[in-house]
């Protein structure tokens, strides 16, 4: 099950009480205080980890704790520091405060990791109170409380290109036949329910990932159809793959589609809307009404945007798009070389 948003509760550990304690031996006059310090309280970390792609494991385990710390004790003995917490999440996490909705943290890479709760700190033992005018204090201190939060977790798929488009466009077909990826493939609206991830090899050393989306309808932007949490997972993505229908099987006309999605697009995120993209008109296997795939290809000539047309079930231009999108790939990964290295000269 893909599990893209959970809402999770972390509690650091306590920090262990100081002690007041004294020194008895035998020939040892006036020992003087001996009270250990107590341990630290164990934190709470979120660490990225590529093994994983979904929070499925968070929604039924919300809660996580660290150990406490242990109390110090006589003879100068320092309590044990309380052993960390560590949470896994996938990359592409985002953090926030359930309560102030604050992004707190954005996982993009393996590895990383972020002090959500920070443990109690140790109490001190009465030694550390000893003066030259109190040789024989008392009293200790108690323990720190360890830090309590409630988190908003939200998964945001990381791809390199997305596929959008109306229910049925053919994006699971495509991605099944460009990739290794086996998503439920019908005949019926909305078959895909949830994003699926395909590498995409296009040689011996050059590969990319892409993210088939659920299928998008008008409103989307505003939440119809659950689009505005799918929308989320190609916020992230360099270039999208618009798939139009262009057989008349649906019953809509092409052109309006393609309209259609690119309006959601704006009203989601503007910055969205002129991602790099590439028109590719489905289904020519069944294409009935030439007219229909010539309306399409000039639309997308007067946005200006590449326009290819496949038939995944044939394997019709597939390679060709493949190809395409690699070279696309390529000239963006350029482009922000070159940005990057403007930045740095000035």
């Amino acid at each position: 099950m893909f599990i893209d948003r959970v809402k999770i509760r972390i509690t650091a550990g306590n920090g262990g009480d100081g002690v007041t304690a004294f020194r008895r031996e035998k020939f040892v006059a006036r020992g003087g205080p001996s009270g250990g310090d107590g341990g630290k309280g164990g934190d709470v970390w979120l660490v990225s980890d590529e093994n994983l792609n979904t929070l499925l494991h968070l929604r039924y385990n919300p809660e996580h704790k660290a150990e406490r710390g242990r109390h110090g004790e006589g003879s100068m003995r320092y309590g044990k520091d309380g052993e960390d917490k560590i949470v896994r999440v996938p990359i592409g996490t985002e953090v926030f405060d359930a309560d102030t909705n604050d992004l707190l943290f954005d996982f993009t890479e393996d590895g990383q990791k972020f002090l959500a709760a920070e443990g109690g700190r140790g109490g001190f033992g009465n030694t550390h109170f000893k003066s030259s005018t109190n040789q024989a204090p008392r009293y200790h201190q108690e323990g720190g409380v360890g830090e309590y939060r409630e988190l908003q977790l939200e998964l945001k798929l990381i791809a390199d290109v997305g596929l959008l488009g109306f229910p049925n466009a053919g994006k699971s077909t495509l991605i099944s036949v460009i990739s290794a990826a086996k998503p439920k493939i019908a005949d019926y609206p909305f078959t895909t329910l949830e994003p699926n991830l395909g590498v995409v090899n296009v040689n011996d050393f050059k590969t990319f990932v892409v993210a088939d989306m659920p299928g998008l309808i008008e409103g989307a932007s505003d939440g119809a159809g659950l689009g505005d949490r799918f929308l989320r997972h190609v916020e992230r993505t360099k270039m999208l793959l618009h798939l139009v229908d262009v057989s008349s099987v649906s019953g809509r006309d092409p052109v309006e589609d393609y309209e259609t999605i690119n309006r959601e697009l704006k009203n989601y995120d503007e910055d969205l809307a002129n991602r790099p993209q590439i028109v590719v008109a489905t289904k020519l296997d069944a294409l009935d009404e030439p007219e229909r795939l010539e309306n399409l290809r000039a639309k997308a000539k007067e946005d200006e945007r590449e326009f290819f047309e496949i038939s995944s079930v044939t394997r019709q231009g597939t390679k060709e798009l493949i190809f395409a999108v690699s070279e696309r790939l390529d000239k963006i990964a350029k482009a922000n070389i070159d940005l990057n290295n403007d930045d740095d000269l000035d």
